[in-house]
């Protein structure tokens, strides 16, 4: 890659970690270089994993290190750090002071929601904030073969822990009677048509652009079909908007904008047959609440002239729309359809389970909503795809959990080590690095001690190792002669002997080699089983104070990661692994 451009990318990076207090996100980078070089817009993908190179490079950085960095190739970025607080990521969408500004996030309930969910419903609900308006949390609900009575509440509760509280909650089903008045509207004045082709001809004819002889009955033979859609079996009629057939936009090829369907519905039972489709609701309904500003993921762009058109024809004015990059994880499945075909073949725990992104997913493993925010809104409203990965969700969450967790004990796969001439004293640890008004706890120990197969398996002979904040030991070889000869001499077998050292903190930073966690051998140790994202789990012991916990608490066991306790069974605490 060319070494300017590798240089434009370095300094954004450095520029984003200064904003962020040492760490750079990818997205918001690869907004700026695309933004300073927008022909290489073709090359998004490529470019965009060399930032994510660049981006660990620079955030291993000290903040200090970074800003020297930046002073020394581009102090004009530099100058900028001051002026970050006031930047508005709104600020494309030129809003006048005093302007009325009603925004909405209209999700279907039909499925668990997902980051991509958090970062539309977010910075819609940011936008009416930040500036005194309206914000709606509408359910697009008029499709009763999809909605399902459970994810009205899941949403909700869903929303309510990110901490969106709405102004007003809308249930489109609830303006049946008012899409049936504009639908009238339309047809009366020529817009729409009622058609009796078969689905298979209506798809096949608008892939074509082929013009359906439905179109041209008269307005009273629409109005008339238009009332016996009401009575008449399923698939008999649709009713169609007349678009444009030849459009290279194939949204506006005669679409079809309402439909028998006599699956019941959860709120309004068999009340209903004829429902509208998505474009129809969602842009009458953008009308009837007054949506001034919606901002949404791209997969919806093609629509955004459709929906214009409806409201035009309703007689509404416009919704501004504007629509950002696709948001999801790297790696991530985020298709509802998909993840519950999945659980359904016990391929996935649940929507909750640890490898996705669903919100509950990431509630439960220990993401908190303060993280998820500020991880959407640094990614900002570009329209350039950029590759997005778990360590830039991690980033976030972690600066926050590592200011309020208490840290504990967990001691994984635990293997008994005795140290000799080890004395008897009580450790007293510290429940988080700032201690202040924090708490600790102690230890009373002797010479038996549980550490982790991992770090038993790394003890080299004659090298200092520190029970943290409790003593230092070494490892010697204890070679042990068997009670027979053989005719070569004599048969030995070496073991490790662990062999006090002394309690000096100063000694060990002269000479050690590592620093280990540990637990004493005692009785009240706490039996813990923490599940990892691949769905294997990690066992062993934990200190006694663990007990005390409460479900759903995040907490840092030491040198392994954060977990979040899920739940208490049989004795046994089970955690659900957040990240390290």
């Amino acid at each position: 890659m060319d070494e300017n451009l590798k240089t434009t990318i370095r300094k954004y990076a450095l520029q984003n970690a200064i904003k962020y207090k040492g760490k750079a996100n990818p997205g918001a980078v690869i907004g700026k270089v695309l933004a300073e070089n927008p022909n290489l817009r073709e090359k998004a993908k490529e470019i965009g994993k060399e930032i994510i190179k660049i981006i660990k490079e620079v955030n291993k950085l000290s903040v200090e290190k970074q800003e020297k960095k930046l002073q020394e190739t581009a102090p004009e970025l530099l100058d900028e750090k001051k002026e970050f607080k006031e930047r508005d990521i709104f600020e494309f969408l030129g809003i006048r002071e005093g302007q009325k500004i009603v925004t909405a996030f209209p999700p279907e309930p039909s499925k668990y929601p997902h980051i991509g969910h958090a970062k539309s419903i977010i910075v819609n609900y940011e936008l009416a904030k930040k500036h005194n308006g309206t914000f709606y949390l509408r359910f697009e609900d008029t499709n009763p073969e999809l909605v399902d009575e459970e994810f009205y509440k899941i949403h909700m509760d869903n929303y309510q822990w990110l901490g969106i509280n709405p102004d007003k909650i809308d249930y489109a089903s609830d303006f049946m009677e008012e899409f049936y008045k504009h639908a009238e509207k339309i047809t009366r004045e020529n817009h729409a048509y009622v058609c009796s082709c078969s689905q298979a001809t209506i798809k096949e004819n608008r892939k074509n652009g082929v013009e359906c002889p439905c179109r041209y009955k008269t307005i009273d033979s629409n109005l008339e079909k238009w009332n016996e859609m009401f009575k008449a079996r399923a698939g008999k009629y649709v009713l169609r908007l007349k678009g444009n057939m030849q459009s290279p936009n194939t949204t506006l090829r005669d679409p079809v904008i309402f439909r028998i369907v006599d699956e019941s519905h959860p709120r309004k039972k068999k009340q209903y047959r004829v429902w509208p489709n998505y474009d129809f609701e969602s842009a009458i309904m953008d009308g009837i609440e007054g949506i001034t500003h919606r901002l949404r993921s791209k997969e919806f762009e093609l629509r955004n002239e459709l929906q214009r058109l409806i409201q035009t024809m309703a007689g509404f004015r416009e919704t501004k729309i504007y629509e950002f990059a696709r948001f999801n994880l790297e790696g991530v499945e985020s298709s509802g359809r998909v993840i519950r075909e999945k659980v359904q073949k016990k391929k996935l725990i649940g929507w909750d389970d640890p490898s996705l992104t669903t919100l509950v997913a990431l509630r439960r493993r220990g993401f908190l909503p303060e993280a998820i925010k500020e991880f959407v809104l640094s990614t900002g409203l570009t329209k350039t795809e950029s590759v997005l990965t778990w360590d830039d969700l991690i980033t976030h969450n972690r600066r926050l959990l590592d200011s309020k967790c208490n840290r504990y004990f967990f001691v994984e796969n635990p293997k008994e080590i005795k140290i000799d001439n080890a004395p008897e004293q009580t450790a007293e640890l510290k429940l988080h690095p700032e201690s202040k008004g924090r708490g600790s706890r102690k230890f009373k120990t002797e010479n038996k001690f549980y550490v982790a197969e991992k770090d038993f398996k790394e003890f080299k002979e004659g090298k200092l190792v520190r029970l943290m904040d409790c003593l230092n030991f070494k490892t010697v070889k204890n070679q042990r002669f068997l009670g027979h000869r053989k005719s070569k001499g004599f048969s030995s077998e070496v073991k490790n002997k662990f062999v006090f050292d002394s309690l000096d903190y100063e000694k060990y930073k002269k000479s050690g080699d590592k620093i280990i966690h540990w637990l004493p051998v005692q009785k009240d140790l706490v039996k813990v089983e923490v599940l990892m994202p691949n769905k294997e789990v990690k066992k062993g012991l934990a200190e006694p104070l663990v007990r005390n916990l409460k479900i759903g608490e995040v907490v840092q066991f030491a040198r392994f990661a954060f977990c979040r306790l899920d739940n208490k069974k049989d004795n046994k605490l089970m955690f659900w692994y957040t990240h390290d």
